[in-house]
């Protein structure tokens, strides 16, 4: 979830770091620290809080060496304090090292250093690293770069765990070692000097040219070379891919928060994700996506794994992959399907969603599905991430850089994705095939039926206004509402902090109902057509109950008695989710906004969750 920057090149160092961790901010974090190689060595400037807080130090304005890394932290081993903040450095302070990650042996690699005579400041894993680059660097007889790349190496092969690493050294004032092992990080590059971060929105604005690094390469950046070296330090050849975002796309565009900017980016990034998909003859269309006729007949089920928001896209779209496509498909949390022993084999077909594609437990998921000979599809919004490269196909959702921590246009554009991809197994399946024309021209018809569903904004922040100081809210839907009610409820918590509990409407008399009170909010999704007049009576009961209700349908309700009804375009029940779900994500960002809080960042989330 850290974040980090690095620079090597002409210019000054500082104001390049502090940008790149200020675009990182949407990651989540609680402390900032830079480190930059000047005249008398290195120079450590790190506190606890916000980089605006680290750009008060006085010591940051000291800062004028051209080489340099950054880090933001959120905090895993050792609570937020300034000791505990990165850059951290060596006993002898020859060293500096940020670290994305989690070192699960640190324990004991800490006690093996506490035996040869070192002493540790923080109660971090990271500062295991420093020292042990020191300790193998001090005992070496080799010598000039090749010396301090062998220092790394022989320390990485000691770590077990997760690590994206940038490493300074006092006798090499020119230059820096990263290396990366299931964390992300990207080098970027130019003629005269070079850049790393740990997501590319972070540097975009320097270059669109990038490095993508594989587990367990090693990088030797100078000003104007980067030289990349295998796991044994064999040099190896890498190239360059061209980044086509612009860096204009992370910024708000006039927008309060970019996450209101992102809910009304919908409607391109749903236009763009089916133009990449559904081509102009109208056939269904994934470049490298091999699968024949033949294995899809072979296979009995379809696995979706997914952490959050990612796994509820899937939960939007598995009705419409067992109708469509006549496969039974099962929909998992990846935290717990690597540990619950799945049946899954050569006969399973396995698609892992993850917005940045560097979802911790998602990337584990897929390691073990393919050691259990299934075939793997990664869905991912980001290019060159760790699980396109893990998956034995990738297919992207071409949402562009969403920087707020809670994710809309990247849900929706999931979701269409998906929807897509289900039609395209028909059409080689060649079952269903009226149902797959029908369905196409609604999908087509979603980007304009997204923009009417954004124009209820004043409608829905109204109720939003009304009800912003509650302390509980339920959500009730049934089949696909269900899902978009879960989706719905979890935008609610990560962004107000209210309590939201989501349930399939039909539970509500096995259990949830005692929580129903008197001015109670309860919000109910309709867009089902044959379970619309069960999903009122469950209203029904709540509202005898003294519960006040906002609805979000596209049906016929007859006159009920709702506090407020939102009804957004006709549309089957299977494209329904990708509309009925703008409402409430306008809710969620009516009710934090009145209630004064930071929609972009909300308290103890990470945008990419690195860790398990």
């Amino acid at each position: 979830m850290c974040g980090i920057v690095g620079y090597v090149g002409p210019k000054k160092a500082e104001p390049i770091l502090i940008n790149g961790l200020l675009r990182l901010e949407y990651r989540g974090y609680d402390s900032a620290g830079i480190a930059t190689m000047e005249k008398t060595g290195i120079k450590n400037v790190k506190n606890k809080g916000r980089v605006n807080d680290l750009l008060s130090m006085k010591e940051i304005e000291s800062l004028e060496g051209t080489l340099g890394i950054a880090h933001t932290r959120w905090a895993t081993h050792g609570k937020p304090s300034s000791i505990n903040s990165h850059p951290h450095m060596d006993n002898s302070n020859s060293f500096a090292v940020v670290h994305n990650g989690i070192i699960e042996n640190y324990a004991e690699l800490k006690k093996e250093l506490e035996d040869k005579g070192y002493k540790f400041l923080s109660e971090t894993d990271t500062e295991v690293i420093p020292n042990y680059i020191h300790y193998f660097y001090k005992n070496s007889t080799e010598t000039g770069e090749t010396k301090f790349l062998s220092a790394v190496n022989k320390t990485c092969k000691l770590l077990k765990g997760s690590f994206a690493l940038e490493i300074l050294c006092n006798d090499f004032p020119n230059s820096m070692i990263v290396v990366r092992k299931d964390s992300p990080l990207v080098i970027g590059t130019s003629e005269t000097e070079n850049y790393v971060s740990s997501d590319i929105p972070a540097i975009l604005s320097f270059t669109k040219n990038f490095y993508l690094l594989n587990d367990l390469e090693f990088a030797y950046l100078t000003r104007d070379a980067v030289t990349f070296y295998d796991n044994n330090l064999n040099k190896i050849e890498k190239s360059v891919t061209s980044i086509e975002w612009s860096a204009a796309a992370a910024e708000k565009d006039g927008y309060a928060d970019f996450m209101l900017k992102e809910i009304y980016e919908q409607p391109r990034s749903i236009r763009e994700t089916i133009g990449s998909h559904i081509v102009t003859n109208g056939t269904c269309q994934f470049d490298g996506l091999n699968l024949s006729k033949e294995y899809l007949k072979s296979i009995n089920k379809i696995f979706i794994i997914a952490c959050g928001t990612a796994m509820h896209a899937g939960l939007a779209s598995k009705t419409v992959l067992e109708q469509i496509c006549e496969i039974s498909t099962e929909v998992d949390v990846a935290s717990e399907f690597r540990y619950r022993t799945p049946l899954v084999n050569d006969k399973t077909l396995c698609i892992f969603i993850s917005q940045s594609g560097e979802t911790a437990d998602t990337i584990a998921a897929l390691k073990l599905a393919k050691q259990k000979g299934a075939k793997t599809i990664a869905i991912s919004n980001v290019i060159g991430s760790s699980i396109t490269r893990e998956a034995d196909y990738t297919v992207y959702t071409h949402a562009g850089p969403e920087i707020a921590v809670a994710s809309t246009k990247a849900y929706t554009a999931q979701i269409m994705l998906l929807d897509i991809l289900a039609l395209y197994f028909a059409e080689i399946l060649g079952i269903n095939l009226d149902k797959v024309e029908l369905m196409k021209k609604e999908l087509l018809e979603i980007p304009a039926k997204t923009e009417k569903c954004l124009a209820l904004a004043n409608e829905v922040k109204e109720f939003a206004n009304k009800v912003y100081k509650e302390k509980d809210i339920f959500f009730l839907g049934r089949g696909l509402d269900y899902s978009s009610s879960l989706e719905a409820s979890l935008k609610l918590k990560e962004i107000s902090y209210i309590h939201s509990d989501a349930y399939a409407a039909g539970e509500l008399k096995h259990g949830p109902i005692a929580l129903i009170e008197n001015g109670i909010t309860v919000v109910g999704l309709l867009t089902v057509p044959h379970l619309v007049e069960k999903t009122v009576s469950n209203l029904q009961e709540v509202i005898s109950r003294g519960a006040k209700t906002l609805i979000v349908t596209n049906q016929d309700l007859g006159d009920k008695d709702f506090d407020k009804v939102i009804r957004i375009p006709e549309a089957s029940e299977y494209v329904s989710p990708l509309l009925s779900i703008i409402p409430m994500q306008l809710f969620a960002y009516f009710i934090s906004k009145e209630k004064g809080l930071d929609v972009d960042k909300p308290r103890n989330l990470a945008k990419s969750v690195t860790v398990e």
